[in-house]
């Protein structure tokens, strides 16, 4: 369980650059749920949105505007670019969101995550004139608290940023 903790934290550790479309209410709500849970600062989002959008990072790498809009992109602080599921997989894996994280990276589903993700990309306005963004967001929030229980019981718990041991002290 120690090794497991210590391996959680250093991959808290790991500061992700996270480009994403704030002007779909879907991505914007994912992030946000995403941000709210990021108690130790390893998110930093990036709207890649905006009208002329320029990031010096993107640039160096060849990443157009129209890239970044078409497909989630993650730069990590090892310099690694990741991109659409594989990019998800990583946020959720540093954010200890572990079910989702395993879920992303399982070796069959992931072929078909990838063919699938895609098509969400291209319609995710349409998806959010559904409403699954409310949807989506309930459904983070409870996987977070899932892996903050999670953690708890393994006697490492991280509540708003405040760690204490299995027995609650702080």
């Amino acid at each position: 369980m120690r090794d497991a903790s210590r391996k959680h934290q250093d991959q808290m550790a790991t500061r992700l650059l996270v480009f994403y479309d704030r002007a779909c209410p879907l991505c914007a709500a994912e992030m946000d749920t995403l941000k709210a849970a990021d108690h130790d600062g390893l998110l930093e989002l990036c709207d890649c949105s905006v009208a002329d959008f320029q990031h010096p990072a993107a640039s160096a790498a060849g990443i157009t505007q129209t890239q970044l809009m078409n497909s989630m992109h993650v730069l990590d602080q090892n310099g690694r670019w990741h991109h659409g599921v594989a990019a998800f997989a990583e946020i959720y894996r540093g954010l200890g969101i572990t079910s989702i994280a395993r879920h992303l990276q399982h070796p069959w589903l992931r072929p078909v995550l990838n063919r699938i993700y895609p098509f969400v990309a291209r319609h995710r306005q349409a998806f959010s004139r559904l409403g699954l963004e409310r949807l989506f967001a309930r459904y983070i929030e409870r996987q977070i608290r899932l892996a903050e229980a999670n953690r708890c019981s393994a006697g490492s718990c991280d509540l708003g940023g405040q760690a204490s041991n299995s027995n609650g002290q702080r």
